[in-house]
């Protein structure tokens, strides 16, 4: 058997087994508008949401102003807590509460840096969590039944809060995430958002996160988490040095109960992502923390990277006879799957062609994301490189 021939075979096999075997990730079904809606409870739980925010002037007002309009019938707040700020974060969010008709929800308060161990982020939401409690306990008794984890740059639609909270308490969920809706306005977003979904659906098909099973995860922009189980988890203090901290919220509160991760129009990002540059930047804060620290790990995944996306192209166009025939099967076979993700992000489907090209630019992103972590510099998040460069 020629070099040709077996590359092409075990290209092709890679997308049939993709399709066929990994929880039909790339149908995009798992979303929050599909299916009967879940029935408002008996009674509304109090929710505090909690938000981490670290020079986020830009963006901070609108997203203030979609987490106070929620049309939550049952007790609510939102904690903001400013991390740090040098951009005048917090004034800009109080003037913005200043303007709801409810700004009398939000609680502001002034974050400590992070002690050793912490990454920035969660150190943020662990503050955030206790003032909830707190003020919980002190103006109803009790704690709330639900932590809203949210972004500071993702903005929320009226009746988000009022559909997590009845999906959760249909179902006994300890977890409802959302995938936000990400800006895909640009040349460059065009080019490697719908992928970046893609790919976070190829290694956590949604279907299997929210069955009994291993595979868990979740999306940082918009998480309701309920409290008793994340208390039973060891709480966010659990996670605390993870880079990656939303699929490790995920894993660890789907060892507490049921969870539930689906698509959504009702949460979207509310900052564009600009350039290929910034993307990348985005991708490679986290993409070695996902192997592991493993420079084998590496090794084996960009070797895999070349033979699902590189290898077909490769094939159809330099190729001959049964080799060019098996990498034009592989290719359109990718570009078929990328083809409901496209349809999501309202993109045009000849993307699915450039499929071969995305993939090689999130594997330079994560051979990137190494060398990061080797300088120094990993997991580098408004100006704190949080990656631990000892476990590479």
């Amino acid at each position: 058997m020629s070099p040709a021939l077996l590359l092409g075979l075990l290209s092709l096999a890679i997308w049939i087994g993709l399709l066929l075997a990994r929880g039909g990730f790339w149908r995009a079904r798992q979303r929050d508008d599909r299916g009967a809606a879940a029935p408002p409870p008996a009674s509304w739980p109090g929710v505090v949401a909690v938000v981490p925010a670290r020079d986020e002037a830009d963006v901070i007002a609108r997203a203030v102003a979609g987490l106070l309009r929620q049309d939550y019938p049952g007790p609510f707040r939102v904690v903001l807590v400013d991390d740090g700020s040098s951009d005048g974060t917090a004034a800009v969010a109080r003037q913005a509460a200043a303007a709801t008709p409810r700004p009398e929800r939000l609680v502001l308060i002034g974050g400590a840096p992070p002690p050793p161990g912490w990454t920035g982020k969660i150190w943020a939401q662990h503050q955030g969590i206790a003032q909830a409690v707190m003020r919980g306990i002190a103006e109803t008794g009790e704690a709330p039944r639900y932590l809203w984890l949210t972004d500071a740059d993702i903005g929320h639609a009226p009746d988000t809060l009022r559909a997590l909270v009845a999906r959760a308490e249909r179902d006994g969920l300890s977890l409802v995430s959302l995938m936000a809706r990400l800006s895909c306005v640009t040349p460059a977003e065009r080019f490697l958002i719908p992928a970046f979904v893609f790919f976070f659906q190829m290694l956590y098909p949604f279907e299997w996160v929210s069955r009994p099973g291993r595979v868990a995860a979740a999306a940082g922009g918009c998480m309701l988490v309920r409290r008793e189980a994340l208390e039973r988890a060891g709480g966010i203090a659990a996670i605390r040095g993870e880079i990656i901290d939303d699929c490790a919220l995920g894993r660890a509160l789907k060892r507490q109960g049921p969870i539930w991760l689906g698509l959504t129009d009702r949460a979207r990002s509310l900052r564009p992502y600009g350039g290929i540059g910034e993307i990348g930047r985005m991708v490679s804060r986290s993409a070695y923390a996902q192997l592991g620290y493993s420079p084998w790990l590496l090794a084996a995944t960009l070797l895999g990277m070349v033979l699902t996306y590189l290898a077909p192209p490769l094939l159809a166009l330099a190729g001959a006879g049964l080799p060019r025939l098996l990498g034009l099967a592989a290719w359109l076979l990718m570009a078929l799957a990328f083809q409901p993700m496209l349809r999501f992000y309202r993109v045009s489907p000849l993307w699915g062609l450039a499929l071969p090209a995305i993939g090689a630019a999130y594997a330079l992103f994560t051979l990137r994301s190494a060398i990061d972590v080797w300088r120094g510099r990993g997991g580098l998040w408004k100006g704190r490189a949080q990656a631990m460069a000892g476990r590479a």
